[in-house]
């Protein structure tokens, strides 16, 4: 920031239940911290959050899972939220980044308003595919980097098996396995240790997924039937919601 303030970008999770309105409270009370009642009109809404972004040094806002906000709103409810995140991208006191994170439908949404398809720019992440060998470079290569950064060893893990098996664990999602390194790193530097294990991925997937300890694709044989993608996702959602 110009003020010397460091610049950031701040993360709300959607679900199916949200209207335009709640979209705004859930930005600024989850978002930015600050406390609103459901009183106010779209307009102060969008107007508090550009505010106390600004105050807060906050450059953008990522909403997660946002395709559940379009599942279950009606015609007239998707053209307010759209609005209102067109409102965001153009507020000329302090325009804001979006990142709207989400299944592959969600582009579909987005284009749906005009002007927003010109300020936001798809990317689509495939599901990870071990049979290429580009994607199995990549997850060696992401696994390497996030361990490196945050001081550990990787190399006892270095096996085509524990890719599989962390592939699984993530439900074949890149973002999510990037969630569930960072959770196991940040479990394993509370262990004292210089070195990852397979017990720390299984730890960090159980408690992710509210499973009982040892119970996960890094510690059974017939990981692959038990956790589909599906279920994985669920398991994740469930305890999303519940947290």
């Amino acid at each position: 920031m110009p003020d010397g303030r460091p610049a950031r970008i701040v993360s709300v999770m959607l679900d199916g239940k949200t209207t335009w309105k709640d979209l705004g409270l859930r930005t600024l009370n989850d978002g930015l911290k600050y406390v609103a009642t459901g009183r106010m009109t779209q307009r102060d809404i969008w107007a508090r959050v550009s505010a106390n972004a600004r105050a807060q040094g906050i450059v953008g806002i990522h909403y997660d899972e946002c395709q559940h906000i379009f599942t279950t709103a009606s015609a007239d409810s998707r053209a307010i939220i759209l609005d209102s995140f067109k409102t965001l991208l153009k507020q000329p006191d302090w325009p804001m980044m979006l990142i709207l994170s989400g299944v592959e439908n969600l582009v579909d949404h987005v284009n749906s308003e005009e002007q927003l398809r010109f300020l936001l720019r798809p990317v689509v992440f495939g599901e990870i595919c071990l049979h290429k060998e580009s994607d199995l470079d990549e997850l060696h290569m992401l696994c390497d980097a996030y361990a490196e950064k945050a001081g550990f060893e990787f190399k006892a893990l270095y096996s085509l098996d524990f890719y599989r098996r962390l592939s699984c664990a993530a439900a074949n999602r890149w973002g999510l396995v990037i969630e569930l390194l960072m959770e196991t790193l940040v479990l394993a530097q509370t262990g004292g240790v210089d070195e990852l294990t397979l017990q720390h991925f299984c730890t960090a997937f159980t408690q992710r997924a509210d499973l009982r300890e040892g119970f996960s694709p890094f510690s059974i044989d017939e990981y692959e039937r038990v956790f589909e993608a599906a279920k994985v996702v669920a398991l994740f959602e469930k305890k999303g919601k519940n947290s």
